[in-house]
Order: C-alpha cells, then sequence, then structure tokens
C-alpha cells in the first residue's frame, strides 16, 4: 500500500498468504502517572495495527528521557508499557533511548495481516453505517488534570478508556468484514472522518446526539478547558463541515478533540450493523454508538446534525 489515502499504517506484502503491518507512535507524557502513561502509550501504539486488522507481533521502545530525573520514572513507564504489551501478545524486542527536555514513549510495532484481509480507511460506501467503539474527550481531561481542574474520578475513567486495547473492536469487525476503519487519535473525531471520507471520495452524515463522550468533558469544555491540538484541528475543519445551526460550539469543539488512543470508527454495510454490534458486544466491546451513516454527497464533507 502506498501513502496516498493517509492510512493508519504501512501494509507490505511478503507472501500471497502473509503481509506486515507497520506503525509507530511516541508522545509526551499526558498523565502524571508513569505506569498509566506507559500502558496508554502501548494501547495507543497498536491501535494502528488494529485499525488496520492486524495482529500485532513485535514492537521497539522509543524513549526520550530527561538525564536528571530518577530511573525509578522510566523502569515504571516502561512497566507499564510491558504489561499492557504482553495483553496484546505484543513481544517487546527492544528500542531506543535519548537524553530529553521531558518524557516521551511509544513504540514501533511491526504486526501480521493476510494480504486482501486488511481493513483500510479508503473502502468507505455509500449506504454505510458508522460506528464508534471509544467514548471522545480525552484530550479535554488529560488538558484539565494537568492544570488540576479534573476530578480523580473523572481522570481515572478516562485513563481506563485510553488504556483499553482495541484488540476486542478489531476481531468483531474482522470477523463481520466491514468496508472501512480508522481509529480516532489526534485529528479527532472529526478529523480521522473527514480523512475516510477524502479517501473514500463519499460524504459522512454525523449525528452529534449519538456521539458517546466521557464523563466530565463537555462541562470542562464549556470552561473553556481546551487542548491547542483541538482548536487546530477544529480549524482544520472549517472548508470540509457544514454544522447545523443547534450544534453549540461546545458540542462542535467537543468533536474536533484530539484523542489519546481512541476507539475505533468503523464504516460497516447497513446490512451487516446488527452482526457487528453483536460481535462487538460479544468481544467486550463496552461502547458500540452508532453515530452515522455514509453517502455519495460531496467528497471528503461532512453534515452534523443534532
Amino acid at each position: 500500500m502506498g501513502i496516498e489515502t493517509g492510512d493508519d499504517a504501512a501494509v507490505y506484502r511478503l507472501t500471497d498468504e502473509l503481509a506486515l503491518v507497520q506503525t509507530t507512535d511516541f508522545f509526551p507524557s499526558i498523565v502524571d502517572d508513569p505506569y498509566h502513561f506507559g500502558a496508554i502509550a502501548v494501547a495507543n501504539a497498536v491501535s494502528d495495527v488494529y485499525a488496520m486488522g492486524g495482529t500485532p507481533l513485535v514492537g521497539l521502545n522509543l524513549v526520550g528521557f530527561p538525564i536528571d530525573l530518577p530511573r525509578q520514572i522510566l523502569t515504571e513507564i516502561l512497566m507499564g508499557g510491558y504489561d499492557k504489551a504482553q495483553e496484546a501478545g505484543l513481544l517487546i524486542v527492544g528500542g531506543h533511548t535519548v537524553d530529553d527536555k521531558e518524557p516521551k514513549y511509544g513504540l514501533a510495532v511491526t504486526g501480521l495481516v493476510r494480504p486482501g484481509a486488511h481493513i483500510t480507511n479508503s473502502n468507505a460506501q455509500s449506504g454505510d453505517i458508522l460506528v464508534l467503539t471509544k467514548p471522545i474527550g480525552s484530550g479535554i481531561i488529560t488538558t484539565a488534570a494537568r492544570d488540576d481542574r479534573a476530578n480523580a474520578d473523572i481522570l481515572a475513567k478516562a485513563v481506563e478508556v485510553m488504556e483499553t486495547l482495541n484488540s476486542g473492536a478489531s476481531s468483531a469487525m474482522c470477523h463481520v468484514g466491514v468496508n472501512a476503519c480508522t481509529d480516532v487519535t489526534g485529528f479527532g473525531l472529526m478529523g480521522h472522518l473527514k480523512s475516510m471520507m477524502v479517501a473514500s471520495k463519499t460524504r459522512a452524515k454525523l449525528y452529534s446526539s449519538k456521539v458517546p463522550f466521557l464523563e466530565g468533558a463537555y462541562e470542562l469544555a464549556e470552561q473553556g478547558v481546551i487542548p491547542g491540538g483541538t482548536h487546530r484541528n477544529f480549524q482544520s475543519l472549517r472548508d470540509a463541515v457544514v454544522w447545523q445551526s443547534e450544534i453549540s460550539a461546545t458540542t462542535q469543539i467537543m468533536l474536533s478533540d484530539a484523542q489519546t488512543s481512541g476507539g475505533l470508527l468503523i464504516s460497516t454495510p447497513a446490512a451487516k450493523l446488527d452482526t457487528l454490534l453483536e460481535e462487538l458486544a460479544r468481544h467486550g466491546v463496552t461502547t458500540t454508538a452508532v453515530i452515522g451513516e455514509v453517502d455519495d454527497g460531496q467528497s471528503g464533507t461532512i453534515q452534523v446534525f443534532p
């Protein structure tokens, strides 16, 4: 596969029956607890493989760490990452560390997929239904937590969601057979949906009331707790999104919020929706929100309704 559609990971065919899926992601700490930071970073890094319908195989640690910070912090970051990798069935086989001004962590990940069985972001079809598998708002909550404006329960619930692997959602969609998928990360729900529509040459209709928000995120956004990345996401949508007049400014920001380790955004044929929802539930996916549909309107655009 080439880079034309901006897909989640690269797929390199080795044989008619075997292909590699390769991706990488790392970022500065978004939570104070180093163990949870490590776990979130690994869940986020392997998500691109799951979005392509692949199975993570091996990973390489990518670490930036200040030389004057206690080494115990780095140990806890790596242990959080190791434990999450174990849960994913991923073997961490090495990595590289550099001196940096602030801690950064992530992985380069290699997975496996059968050629032709991989799922791209570029095959959404008119008539498809859009399904989201995690609530959004993690960018707003983690930004609030850094400013001591998010209570412990709200942060803990957001951390739990970010640490949750997308493996179950991936297995479910692969079992059913869907048209397209992407994971929701730094460009936010709207940004990643826009990319899917551009790549697929289709249009989306999104129903904002159907999109699940993390507890406390909307209220924090109303208070003006908005990450810089979320602002940039919102501005980048200016020419692609038609917001109905009933959509509040806060809701527009929420839908643009930059996510870490978000869920899968799946485009499935309408005839397979019920089966997909059943499979997602069977695989332990607790959020299965039907948030919109795909049609053949102006390519790469999104209409947002209440």
